[in-house]
């Protein structure tokens, strides 16, 4: 493991200059400038090098790269394999990924700039913005006359609201996953047919059934994609234009888009291994170059590592970063809390992605338990993107982690095994 380097400007623009180390997409090589911190422990930080080299040597992954910041700068950064494993090109600071999913936190956080703006309120229903969910039903398996389950349709209880789209708890929800009634029709439907906008896929959504009543299951789905149109119909803007004045840009997030416009930056793109790639789209998302009207808020971004760092660190801060202000530190504590615990009496199926140990708040599961013999903190914020990117946020220890990778099938086993190296290290 390298030591970095520091000077007088790594330690004035903190996170800003710590990731010229990642992307410096003007200058073209990286200058890392931090050494380890003293709250971790270099022979700790070293079995998370061994453990992801290893990875790669295994040939389970192709590359990817590890971020852990602390105290608003870099302790350790760490590059390894390839971006892809038939050019054999060097995983590169500047790599650009899929992030799918975590495309939703930064939805998340775009839509709280609006609440707190006094455009947008959690408990406004989603019909006064998009009026086609005005009369969505509710889709319900009941016996027919041959006893056999069938699909009936069943009106709102209450309408679906701004909250229910952060949370996960609108009724929308996927087709890729699940073998649910519902689940099969939005699999079946023309959802992603052609070249549609955010309001036409909005529309398309509003004309299939729910998966359950509002406020009742958290169902991962398409709810952050309908809160990106909602964006939209309160801005004025594309979901894109108003992140990128409002967030991406500000923020120096200028890789973060939803498709690689440039050809030239065709071979920064990372890809999976040949044999762990997705053989459809998933949640209508796989090409990261292809030209597209949809603005997916809730899967279809790309980015880089250090566009990412510069997010999270933000959000570290309680909303601020380089002396501007992107939220209250009230909001970003809102959007940190558990919002289905048990008091809401809202149910966590099969498919509860955040875990038993964890809630979830507004764009981002949240621990509300700690694990039996584990270091894990509670209050520890974090999601990841099924291709394989994952990030989590440590207020209690001032930190987060990133790890950008392509890998769909890996993600969940190396997230596991990365966090409990990173806790080792910081604890020896």
């Amino acid at each position: 493991m390298k030591r970095w380097r520091t000077d007088g400007a790594a330690r004035r623009a903190g996170v800003a200059v710590a990731l010229a180390l990642l992307i410096v997409a003007t200058a073209g090589r990286a200058e890392p400038p931090l050494s380890y911190s003293v709250s971790f422990s270099h022979a700790g930080l070293e079995r998370v090098s061994d453990y992801m080299r290893n990875e790669v040597a295994t040939g389970k992954i192709p590359g990817a790269i590890v971020l852990i910041q602390q105290h608003g700068r870099p302790v350790y950064f760490e590059k390894f394999g390839v971006l892809d494993v038939e050019s054999k090109r060097p995983m590169a600071e500047d790599a650009i990924f899929r992030l799918y999913s975590m495309s939703k936190p930064i939805t998340s956080v775009a839509a709280m700039m609006l609440v707190e703006d006094g455009k947008l309120a959690l408990d406004d229903p989603l019909s006064k913005y998009i009026p086609a969910f005005a009369d969505v039903k509710v889709g319900v398996e009941e016996p027919n006359e041959s006893g056999k389950p069938a699909l009936a349709l069943e009106p709102l209880k209450r309408p679906i609201t701004i909250e229910d789209l952060l949370r996960h708890t609108s009724g929308l929800t996927y087709g890729f996953y699940g073998d649910s009634a519902v689940r099969k029709l939005y699999a079946n439907s023309d959802l992603f047919k052609g070249d549609f906008d955010n309001a036409e896929f909005a529309d398309r959504l509003a004309k299939l059934p729910l998966a359950e009543q509002p406020g009742t299951l958290w169902d991962y789905g398409h709810s952050t994609d309908v809160l990106g149109r909602v964006i939209e119909v309160v801005s004025g803007k594309s979901l894109f234009q108003f992140e990128k004045e409002r967030l991406l840009d500000p923020l120096g997030m200028r890789e973060t888009a939803f498709y690689v416009a440039d050809e030239a930056k065709r071979p920064r793109i990372a890809e999976p291994m040949p044999n762990d790639r997705f053989t459809s789209p998933i949640a209508g998302i796989r090409n990261p170059m292809l030209k597209r009207r949809w603005e997916s808020g809730g899967a279809g971004m790309v980015g880089t590592t250090g566009d990412y760092v510069r997010f999270a660190q933000m959000l570290l801060n309680g909303g601020t970063l380089d002396g501007r202000r992107y939220l209250k530190p009230e909001t970003v504590a809102l959007m940190t809390s558990d919002h289905i615990g048990p008091e809401t009496k809202i149910a966590r199926d099969y498919f509860y992605f955040p875990g038993a140990d964890s809630g979830f708040g507004l764009g981002f599961a949240v621990r509300t338990m700690q694990p039996p013999n584990t270091p894990l903190p509670l209050g520890e914020y974090r999601w990841d993107g099924v291709a394989g990117t994952f990030f989590f946020i440590d207020p209690k220890d001032d930190m987060f982690v990133i790890c950008m990778m392509q890998t769909p099938s890996q993600r969940g086993r190396i997230e596991t095994e990365v966090k409990t190296l990173v806790y080792d290290a910081l604890g020896n």
